[in-house]
């Protein structure tokens, strides 16, 4: 599977999951900073949350390792929660602006 293909099927995963506070999926909110293909078909994500003290922190990212490794031919994946920069609601999507009345 070519790169752009596999990241297009991770991204596609990445958009399954929401937020349990949140009726946005987590693409959408803006929590997904990289998705990196790297040799041999293994993933990388770097992540944020909306807060230190979100309810889902340690949900979130575990969905998002298994999701992907759902993908046929994903060799391995690695999940990296960064606080910087820290989210705001200007990383969210259009689609999820208009959804949570921001728009």
């Amino acid at each position: 599977m070519e790169n752009e293909e596999l990241k297009e099927k991770v991204i596609e995963k990445i958009q399954e999951i929401y937020d349990p506070e949140i009726p946005v999926n987590i693409w959408d909110l803006g929590l997904i900073y990289e998705v990196n293909i790297l040799p041999i078909n293994n993933v990388q994500v770097v992540m944020t949350l909306t807060a230190p003290s979100c309810p889902a922190a340690q949900t979130i990212p575990h969905d998002v390792d298994q999701k992907i490794r759902e993908i046929e031919g994903v060799n391995d994946v690695h999940v990296e929660v960064t606080w910087t920069p820290s989210w705001n609601k200007d990383m969210m999507s259009e689609v999820a602006k208009l959804e949570l009345g921001f728009l």
